[in-house]
């Protein structure tokens, strides 16, 4: 039987999979982590300021790279042993390492370093044929064994390759040698057929874009399965100093490679311009000397950024007349409003494409959803970003509203689906807002949505699905307990023989967590989703008439992952409980500075002026919410999401100031300083105070604490969040803190009444900038207790940027998060604070918190206090937990679950 299509896919891996599909958008190659092209990563290298370095790296990641390359060619430095340290770090960094890596280097030893520690599955850049078959052979031999995919350079023995000719030449013995001698996977196979300069006036360069591109096409369809990669900078050398230009010419270029089979590749996304916004003029002269069109095309190219140049200008000039759309046929209206989330005229329009059909229904199926289409073409191909998305649907639902009474009239008029979907936030989670976006998204590609909203318990999912006979089901969740109820969700599916497909989505889901946990359960297709823009392919996907060999896919795809994941996690080496406790984070409690609060006791604080945050707000992540990935406030700027990012934040601005003008949230919170100790290693006693400041002897409360159980490198310790406060038995006092502070009071009301309104993007907007105040009020309050109430950092004086980065003494862990993910020490501060009682936050059964935008966590503010992930623990310590807790063994793995090693 031959091996299916599905398998011949460049698959790659950090510590998340990446896999290059047909459909698969552009992949990104981040090239910062390069000394040969970022002289600050060459300096923070040399000078070995690694904790810099990798930062460089985790901005690449946050600006949306999609895998990392990383070399370390310079005559004065140790190539070997700077990639090896980088690699090394990088692997301890979660947010890096979950994309793939690209070891890059011109020396085999330093690529062979790389290739020994790097996690995943990357690839080697680069490998050719410029020393001979046999050293190529034996290269490649290596790369096979490592498990590593491979970029070939078009480059034999004789030099690299100028013309169409030779590239191809180069690239079919590679490929045959590779495949046919080597037995190297033909998918894991990447082509650089080489980008040179073009418009360097000499003749021999005229035709490198267009010999490029002819190559390319050539490849993809005469070496199955190989991939094309390029570093798309180099194709306007001649026009350094000229960004209005290379601008132009990179997104040129990479436009048509694209076309031609290039999907992956090195591109520098400040240096793009939006393909479709060249000035017309500007396009025509880059395509005349990309396609060699005119013997004059680089002088007349040339010329124009002369003329530039001499202008000053650094901006091509762009249509003023704003409303000049409003002249255009119907159609070319409604689908312009519709792109541009315009909703003045949308009426109007709809209205006089109404009274020109035969029945109402017929502007939904056919001018609305036309438009739509335009929408869901250019978000797929990404020219169009989610906010914008939101926004379309905003005018859709505006203008369906208007048509619904007319369609009613009619009895019989029905609007034609491509399918009906499910969406919930499952029982016990609060949060929606991921939710809500990829229903926003769906329903713009036609599908109707039935959203149940949060907390809706499993026979609530199972009975609507069946009464509504729904085609696919949507399970969303934020919190860790979550995951334990999509599971759960998925028997009951499974024990009522339901036949629909199941896609995760969340915070805290992984393709991990669905394949391994979730798919052993249900017979039927279960799918992960990790963005909203993957959701209409998936979907269309399962919903296709023939869909059984895509379900058939994703099943092998998950059956595969589970198997290795489980694998991987037997290799890895644990301590026992009373091992790791030996090899606790030691404090010198004789000489640690222990400060005790100025103030014991608990503080409430009722109505708080929500106007102070505002200085206080993180906004990177708020971005993110929208599917924006870059840093704030550099994202502002970025050629490829800049406009919209500064479109959206303005968006936010005029909602931010309504909140702080009309008093929309009202802000709450209470906190508590206590005398505290560890006792039994692993737990925390802290006695209660009376209102008057009085210490309460008689009632004290615990936390208990989790610690590290995998074996570490010697000298790391095990560490639990008990280490940093003073054992009873040193006979010092110590002191921690707990806090919950809410700015959610308001928010459902008010995205009730967006939605009421067809107003989706406000309703998002609403929820976002309420979480983002509740996150600017955790980070004020907590400076408030370090500079008065504790009073152990009075003289700390930190910009918001240095909060942000938490370069302030003391931590502020929450239970939930890396370094205590139990949820039930929630249940020690709810108690111990009276929150609910007084301030009204409550706690699901799952203990999500609710009103959503709420946080709640500890202090602690020992100078060596530090975050920490606990990872997996064994069983032995989830044993004593349940015992320490007082619950039963299975109650204890059900809160644990995502930390247990299997």
């Amino acid at each position: 039987m031959a091996e299916p299509d599905c398998k011949k896919y460049l698959t790659l891996s950090g510590l998340e999979p990446l896999v290059v599909t047909p459909e698969s958008n552009f992949i990104n190659v981040g090239e910062r982590t390069n000394v040969t092209g970022s002289r600050k990563f060459l300096r923070l290298i040399k000078e070995e300021k690694y904790n810099e370095a990798l930062e460089v790296a985790r901005h690449q990641v946050e600006g949306g790279a999609q895998i990392l390359d990383v070399n370390m060619d310079e005559g004065m430095l140790d190539g070997v042993h700077a990639m090896t340290t980088f690699l090394n770090l990088i692997a301890s960094e979660p947010d890096i390492s979950r994309i793939p890596l690209m070891i890059d280097s011109s020396k085999w030893e330093i690529i062979e370093a790389g290739l020994q520690v790097a996690q995943g599955k990357c690839v080697v850049n680069s490998i050719s044929l410029k020393e001979g078959e046999s050293e190529f052979k034996r290269q490649a031999k290596l790369v096979k064994r490592y498990g590593a995919a491979v970029i070939v350079m078009a480059f034999d023995e004789d030099g690299q390759a100028d013309t169409y000719e030779r590239r191809i030449e180069i690239c079919k013995r590679s490929y045959d040698i590779l495949v046919n001698d080597v037995k190297f996977p033909p998918q894991d196979i990447i082509f650089d057929p080489n980008i040179f300069p073009v418009a360097t006036g000499m003749e021999e360069h005229r035709r490198n874009a267009l010999d490029f591109f002819k190559a390319t096409k050539w490849i993809r369809e005469n070496l199955p399965y190989a991939n094309i990669s390029g570093g798309v900078s180099n194709v306007s050398f001649s026009f350094r100093g000229n960004n209005v230009v290379r601008e132009a010419m990179h997104s040129s270029f990479l436009y048509h490679a694209i076309k031609n089979g290039m999907n992956l590749g090195i591109v520098n996304p400040t240096m793009l311009e939006i393909y479709d916004e060249i000035d017309n003029n500007l396009l025509e002269l880059v395509e005349d000397v990309l396609f060699d069109r005119r013997d004059d095309a680089t002088e007349r190219l040339l010329d124009f950024a002369e003329a530039l140049k001499a202008k000053g200008s650094t901006s091509t000039s762009k249509d003023a007349a704003v409303q000049e759309w409003r002249n255009d046929p119907l159609q070319d209206r409604i689908t312009h409003a519709l792109v541009k989330g315009i909703d003045t005229f949308v009426i109007e329009d709809v209205e006089e494409a109404r009274l020109a059909s035969d029945k109402p229904i017929d502007v939904i199926e056919g001018h609305l959803m036309i438009g739509m289409n335009v929408v869901g073409d250019l978000f797929g191909s990404g020219k169009m970003f989610l906010p914008q998305v939101v926004k379309s649907a905003r005018v859709m639902k505006k203008a369906v509203a208007y048509l619904q009474p007319f369609i009613e009239e009619e009895k019989d008029g029905k609007q034609e689906f491509s399918g009906k979907i499910l969406m919930a936030t499952v029982k016990g989670d609060v949060h929606d807002i991921g939710k809500n976006i990829v229903s926003v998204v769906l329903g713009c590609n036609n599908y109707e949505i039935i959203d149940l909203g949060v907390m809706v318990p499993p026979e609530k999912i199972i009975e609507t699905a069946k009464k509504e006979n729904v085609d696919v089901i949507g399970l969303s969740g934020l919190i860790t307990p979550s995951l334990d109820e999509m599971v759960y969700v998925s028997k009951v599916m499974e024990k009522e023989q339901l036949d629909i497909p199941l896609i995760i989505g969340g915070a805290t889901t992984s393709r991990a967590h669905s394949a391994v946990k979730i798919a052993p359960h249900y017979s039927n297709t279960v799918v992960h989703i990790n963005d909203a823009s993957r959701a209409v392919t998936v979907v269309g996907n399962l919903l296709q008439k023939d869909n059984a060999i895509y379900k058939k896919q994703i099943r092998e795809e998950y059956d595969v992952f589970r198997e290795q994941f489980l694998k991987r996690g037997k290799k890895k080496e644990y301590l026992s409980i009373e091992e790791a406790r030996k090899n606790k984070f030691q404090i010198d409690w004789e000489t640690s500075e222990i400060i005790k609060p100025k103030e014991l006791g608990i503080k409430v604080i009722e109505d708080f002026d929500i106007t102070k945050l505002e200085d206080y707000i993180d906004w990177s992540p708020f971005f993110r919410s929208w599917d924006l990935h870059g840093k704030y406030p550099d994202i502002l700027k970025d050629s490829i999401v800049g406009e919209q990012a500064t479109e959206l934040f303005a968006d936010a601005q005029v909602l931010l100031k309504r909140i702080f003008d009309e008093k929309l949230l009202k802000a709450k919170a209470i906190f508590g300083l206590f005398e505290a100790n560890t006792v039994n290693d692993d737990d925390i006693e802290i006695s209660s105070v009376s209102s008057s400041g009085v210490e309460n002897k008689d009632e004290m409360y615990r936390f208990l604490t989790l610690r590290q159980q995998s074996k570490k490198s010697a000298g790391k310790p095990n560490i639990a969040l008990a280490d940093f406060i003073a054992p009873k038995s040193s006979g010092k006092q110590d002191y921690m803190g707990c806090f919950c502070v809410s700015t959610g009071f308001g928010t459902q009301e008010l995205a009730a009444e967006f939605e009421a309104d067809n107003d989706d993007y406000n309703a998002i907007m609403i929820k976002a900038l309420a979480d983002r105040l509740a996150e600017a009020f955790a980070e004020y309050l907590h400076k408030e207790v370090r500079t008065k109430h504790w009073n152990y950092a009075k003289n700390e004086n930190l910009s918001n940027e240095e909060l942000i980065k938490e370069s302030y003494k003391g931590i502020r862990p929450a239970p939930g998060y890396p370094a205590c993910p139990d949820h039930l020490e929630k249940t020690t501060i709810w108690n111990l604070l009276k929150v609910e009682d007084t301030i009204g936050v409550k706690l699901t059964e799952s203990l999500a918190m609710w009103p959503a935008a709420s946080v709640s966590g500890y202090y602690f503010a020992n100078p060596e206090a530090k975050y920490f992930g606990l990872g997996k623990i064994n069983k032995d310590q989830v044993e004593d937990y349940s015992k320490r807790r007082k619950i039963a063994l299975p109650e204890a793995e059900k809160w644990l679950n995502p930390n247990i090693a299997h």
